[in-house]
This record gives structure tokens, C-alpha cells and sequence, in this order.
């Protein structure tokens, strides 16, 4: 694939940016050197490579999924300014 000056100026009009005409040649011969590095890394033979997630292979830590903590909702509600029914009582934002 090929950037020529015309698609180097659309490019620049859909991402807002002005390109002065001049420039618009050096602008299509930078997105081409893009495209080039692109297409080397398409040849890059990845099969039976697993994606990594970090550089140094690790585990994340894990807890077991447990309540341990509540029980007790008189005690949280009562730092509520407004609270009914055991629930959190909050202003009406849609009529």
C-alpha cells in the first residue's frame, strides 16, 4: 500500500490538522516509511507464540472471593444525610 499527496492531505483533514501544500509530500513519505515497518512486522513468524502481558512471566496474586466484611447496615447508614428503608435516599435527577 501507498500514501500519495492527495490521501496524505485527507489525512490530515480528518485528524484536524493543517498541512501546509508544500509539506504534504515529505507528510505522504512518512506515513509510507509507517506502512513499510508495518508490512516488515507482518512477517515476523508468531505461531506458538503466546501474547505476553508483561515482560517478566508472573502470577498476579489472587484471594479467595469471601465476604468478610458487613453485616451491619445501621452502622453505614447512619453517616447517610438521608436514608429510608435501609437503603441510601438521593435526590431525584430525572423527572
Amino acid at each position: 500500500m501507498s500514501i500519495d499527496k492527495e490521501t496524505a492531505r485527507r489525512v490530515a483533514h480528518l485528524a484536524r490538522i493543517r498541512v501546509e501544500e508544500d509539506q504534504l509530500e515529505a507528510l505522504a513519505g512518512e506515513f509510507n516509511a509507517i506502512l513499510k515497518f508495518v508490512e516488515q512486522l507482518n512477517e515476523v513468524d508468531v505461531e506458538g507464540v503466546e501474547p505476553m502481558t508483561a515482560v517478566m512471566p508472573m502470577r498476579l496474586k489472587r484471594r479467595k472471593d469471601e465476604v468478610t466484611d458487613g453485616g451491619y447496615p445501621e452502622k453505614i447508614l447512619a453517616n447517610a444525610p438521608d436514608a429510608r428503608e435501609g437503603f441510601f435516599a438521593v435526590p431525584k435527577v430525572v423527572e
